[in-house]
């Protein structure tokens, strides 16, 4: 099956379009696919709203999908009563029915009668150990009608991983860059950077005596870095008015805060900012460094495929990405402050290594072709 069939891609793009990361991090599958020569269609929703067909989200939302050559190839449903945008409600059951796996991203595509007529559904957990807690402690299951589970929690299933199986035959996966649409350029960016939410949407989880937590509660102990370290920072930070506090801590510490939408809120904007970027620098969710999840962000593959280097904090990579050139692991404030000298000192071999390493270990047509042929099995 990996030389190429029909797929459906289900994913939240539309209620997230002015995030240009997160747009990047689900249509790296989607391209992905269509780059090995699937047919694709990616699948997508709205709430039901007045005249939310004239929304700017949903002008947002088809622009993009037109600008990566999508226009015939996805849907997004409105509501009950109103027909999807795109592809037809008809249309989507026939192509459901047709192809051989449907991918749901979190499982964010719910409706019965659709997942009915799928022949292989995979979920495709991209936020490791939420979900699996969640199910193991009673409160909500969200892999209840697939077949297959993948997760790019690199470590879910071993013994040293505290996240729950659930009872399920986890698949693997690194997150795939689609390498064509992310060149890598020789020139030397001034600052190191990011691009994340402080909370995001949900807490953190207890469970079997420990708390979870999200990113907001490890970044606290790196806000000094930039300071001890010398150099120039920058995040484009999702923060609320509310977290004043932890805002004044960080610019503190040396960090210069931007307003993610404003400078990276649209695809286009995302990629100029990783791609003028000196390296990444990434905190995890306490969830994904507590629980040895082994998560690989999606947006570590952009930068390194951009030729960025990333110096993000351990989640268990043992064994996922060689890692201390290219991609340097940190665990505390000491040897971030370390890592990032290291590599300021000697950027252009650290950005050779970074490209290198995305194209042998994260190129779509690689993780793709991996993928699809364990979890067809």
């Amino acid at each position: 099956m990996s030389g190429g069939g029909a797929v459906i891609v289900a994913g939240a793009v539309a209620r997230r379009i002015d995030r240009g990361g997160h747009v990047w991090a689900l249509l790296q599958w989607v391209l992905g696919f269509r780059k090995l020569g699937w047919s694709v269609v990616f699948l997508d929703r709205l709430d039901p709203a007045p005249d939310v067909r004239h929304s700017p989200a949903v002008r947002a939302f088809v622009e993009t999908m037109q600008s990566f050559g999508l226009s015939d190839s996805f849907s997004l449903d409105i509501g009950p009563h109103d027909e999807p945008i795109g592809l037809s409600r008809d249309a989507v059951r026939r192509k459901v029915g047709e192809a051989d796996l449907l991918v749901n991203v979190m499982g964010y595509l719910n409706d019965p009668a659709v997942l009915a007529r799928a022949r292989r559904r995979v979920f495709l957990d991209i936020d490791p150990g939420f979900g699996q807690m969640w199910r193991a402690l009673g409160l909500c299951d969200l892999f209840g009608e697939h077949d297959a589970f993948v997760t790019v929690g690199t470590r879910v299933g071993r013994d040293d991983c505290r996240v729950p199986t659930c009872g399920l035959a986890w698949i693997t996966t690194l997150p795939p860059v689609v390498i064509d649409h992310w060149p890598a350029s020789a020139e030397r960016g001034s600052s190191f950077t990011s691009v994340g939410s402080w909370r995001g949407p949900w807490g953190p989880v207890e469970y079997e005596g420990e708390r979870f937590g999200l990113r907001v509660h490890e970044f606290r102990r790196f806000a000094a870095v930039p300071r001890e370290s010398g150099l120039d920072f920058e995040i484009a930070l999702d923060i609320d008015a509310e977290d004043h506090v932890d805002a004044t801590r960080l610019a503190d510490g040396g960090w210069r805060l931007s307003d993610p939408r404003s400078v990276s809120g649209t695809p286009d904007q995302y990629q100029r900012y990783v791609q003028t970027s000196l390296a990444e620098f990434g905190v995890a969710k306490g969830m994904y460094v507590h629980a040895r999840t082994g998560w690989v962000s999606d947006r570590t593959a952009c930068y390194l495929a951009s030729g960025r280097p990333a110096i993000v904090q351990d989640t268990g990579l043992d064994g996922a990405l060689e890692t201390g050139l290219g991609l340097l692991t940190f665990s505390t404030p000491e040897e971030a402050t370390s890592a990032v000298r290291t590599v300021h000192a000697d950027w252009q071999r650290h950005s050779r290594a970074a490209r290198a390493l995305a194209v042998e270990h994260l190129d779509s047509d690689r993780v793709l072709r991996k993928l699809v042929d364990e979890a067809a099995a």
